[in-house]
């Protein structure tokens, strides 16, 4: 026998409710964080097997569970192939596997990170955790990277310089 509660939180249109609710507070946060108002700068933290990074939120786009995807033949092992997503064609990389580490598991908390409309570039990042929102100027300095209260060490991830490397712009295979 399920409790109402249970019952509420699996209703479809209970959890899309929850999920608007959600996206719409994501959304004035990265307003906020857009036009500098208010004194804290909210980051995205994402972790990818040990190493947490920070992702800033106006360079992100929307945070999705994984769509399913067209493979696209002959491009490298990290770009995973074309998801719809919202109605948008997006080229899916595996940024665990980018990075060169293990790729990221089907299923579980890895989510889609979509790159912001004005960064340009129809493209979502796959990754396996994501930790949410991170005051980054309440975190000390430590080298380049920032550690907060809990001790945990985070590394700045810009999706405006990843969409320049060369690297990360040559999906296909050279034969």
């Amino acid at each position: 026998m399920t409790s109402a509660g249970e019952a509420t939180r699996h209703d479809p249109a209970t959890r899309r409710t929850r999920l608007r609710v959600y996206q719409e507070q994501l959304l004035e946060r990265m307003q906020a964080a857009r036009s500098g108002r208010g004194a804290r700068v909210h980051q995205l933290g994402l972790g990818i097997g040990a190493t947490r990074y920070l992702l800033d939120l106006t360079e992100a786009g929307e945070i999705v569970a994984p769509a399913p995807l067209t493979p696209v033949p002959l491009t490298q092992p990290w770009y995973l192939g074309l998801a719809n997503v919202r109605g948008s064609l997006l080229g899916v990389i595996d940024l665990a596997r980018y990075l060169g580490g293990e790729g990221t598991p089907a299923g579980g908390p890895a989510r889609l990170v979509t790159f912001a409309p004005a960064l340009g570039f129809n493209c979502a990042l796959l990754v396996p955790q994501v930790y949410g929102l991170r005051q980054a100027n309440a975190m000390e300095r430590a080298g380049d990277a920032l550690r907060d209260a809990d001790g945990n060490t985070w590394t700045p991830l810009s999706l405006a310089a990843l969409v320049r490397e060369e690297r990360f712009l040559q999906v296909g295979i050279h034969q």
